[in-house]
């Protein structure tokens, strides 16, 4: 008798791990990221795949996946272009309304514009960009 052909391995993502961004001043996206948002600087040094370009990594301080967002530093670049293969914007979450409320007061006091919180799609949201231009949301579910 032969024996049966084995199952092929089922592939299965895990989740987000990380996201990266292209940045025109590393510098400035550290005071954003780091000092008004109050992510870790969990790494800086040269991109692996590009020595050249400067790299550095933010996070929870577990620098846990799915916290992870990346910036690879490339000043002379020029500005994106928004369209199809572009990002539309991050996300990242918070607790409860009153924590959001306290962060739109928090951007605004570090003169950061926000949108007032609009609620749709079961998300109640907020909207930002940082220095670069790319967007942000801090969301809550409804």
């Amino acid at each position: 008798m032969s024996t049966p052909p084995a199952e092929p391995r089922r592939m299965q993502l895990t989740g987000l791990h990380h996201v990266t961004l292209v940045s025109g001043d590393l510098s400035r996206t550290t005071a954003f990221y780091r000092d008004v948002l109050g992510l870790t600087l969990l790494r800086e040094g040269a991109n692996d795949d590009d020595p050249g370009a400067r790299h550095f990594w933010f996070g929870d301080a577990n620098g846990t996946p799915g916290t992870l967002v990346s910036f690879l530093e490339y000043a002379a670049m020029p500005e994106g272009s928004v369209g199809r293969g572009s990002t539309h914007h991050l996300a990242f979450g918070v607790g409860s309304a009153e924590e959001q409320d306290a962060w739109r007061d928090w951007l605004t006091s570090k003169g950061v514009p926000s949108t007032e919180a609009m609620t749709r799609g079961g998300l109640r949201s907020v909207y930002l960009r940082d220095p670069d231009g790319h967007v942000l949301e801090i969301t809550v579910a409804a």
